[in-house]
């Protein structure tokens, strides 16, 4: 029977950090299934999904703190189990764009969650405007909608979040 252990991980970036953790899930029998790893600040953050037998699983469990040694990063586990799909969700892209300033996570992950809808992802970014040099901020997600919403609705008030906020905004079924 498969089993799923997801990891974090974060410690200094190093060139071959990801091979030396690879090698050592490849070692122990598992699969990476999904991943997610970039460098923030002079830290470099993973996080993996990996799957493979209850043996291999626990043995890589077990060596977290050989692991820890060998590749110089803070590890943290826990088994899971695959997320159950749901037929009843429409998956849906969001892109925000402003000037960067504390609080836009918290106004539009607060939308969100006020209307009881999910966020299955979320990425953001700050970087500096090509000729002004103005601090600026793009954030993406994907939410999961109930296939009962009312898209046109949740659409207007997204609107009228990104008129409050001064968001540059767009929700866009996923492809």
């Amino acid at each position: 029977m498969r089993e799923y252990l997801v990891i974090t991980a974060l410690g200094a970036d190093r060139p071959g950090v990801v091979n030396d953790l690879s090698e050592t899930i490849l070692e122990t029998g598992c699969n990476i299934d999904d991943s997610r790893m970039m460098l923030l600040g002079g830290e470099f953050a993973i996080i993996l999904m990996l799957s493979g037998d209850g043996e291999a699983v626990e043995k890589l469990n077990n060596e977290k703190e050989k692991l820890e040694e060998k590749t110089g990063l803070k590890i943290i586990s826990k088994l899971t189990q695959p997320r159950e799909t749901t037929s009843n969700l429409l998956l849906y892209d969001v892109e925000i764009t402003s000037m960067d300033e504390p609080g836009i996570v918290h106004h539009v992950t607060e939308f969100f969650s006020r209307q009881n809808i999910n966020i299955q992802s979320l990425t953001t970014d700050s970087y500096a405007a090509a000729h002004t040099g103005t601090p600026m901020f793009s954030m993406k997600l994907i939410i999961e909608i109930p296939a009962s919403f009312s898209i046109s609705e949740l659409k207007q008030n997204f609107s009228d979040l990104c008129d409050e906020y001064n968001f540059d905004g767009s929700m866009h079924a996923e492809k």
